[in-house]
């Protein structure tokens, strides 16, 4: 379970699915649009606050389990996963999650783990292909 209170000088300690890598996550409800932003080593990636209201939302309409798919942003996203999702023409910002031009997907991989510390969704954690579903 992650630790941190999700601001800038508390951050969330999450860790990738596989729990291969540590990296930390927080919001900053005084960007406009709100932000997440994400560390990971020296890479700093940001996305939309509302994709964790909106993520949940969007799964709990799946109704089960759907794979994660993360995908760098110049990879194609397979279609019904949460990486699609981040993506997605017809989602709730229509279009990507990710802010940040270069470093904006990943959604599938480091969304996820805040879905679960925060109580929303429940993930698996094998070494790849893991899945999500909303709580």
């Amino acid at each position: 379970m992650a630790t941190g209170s999700g601001t800038k000088d508390d951050p969330w300690q999450l860790k990738t699915p596989p729990g291969t890598s540590d990296y930390t996550m927080y919001r900053d409800d005084a960007a406009d649009p709100p932000q997440l932003i994400c560390q990971v080593g020296s890479t700093k990636l940001t996305y939309h606050a509302r994709a964790i209201d909106d993520l949940h939302a969007w799964l709990k309409a799946q109704g089960g389990w759907v794979p994660l798919g993360a995908a760098d942003e110049q990879k194609p996203a397979a279609e019904g996963t949460v990486e699609a999702f981040g993506r997605a023409e017809d989602n709730p910002v229509g279009g990507w999650y990710g802010m940040r031009k270069g470093y904006r997907g990943r959604f599938g991989m480091y969304l996820p783990p805040l879905l679960e510390a925060l109580g929303l969704a429940e993930l698996e954690h094998n070494p790849r292909n893991n899945r999500i579903r909303a709580v």
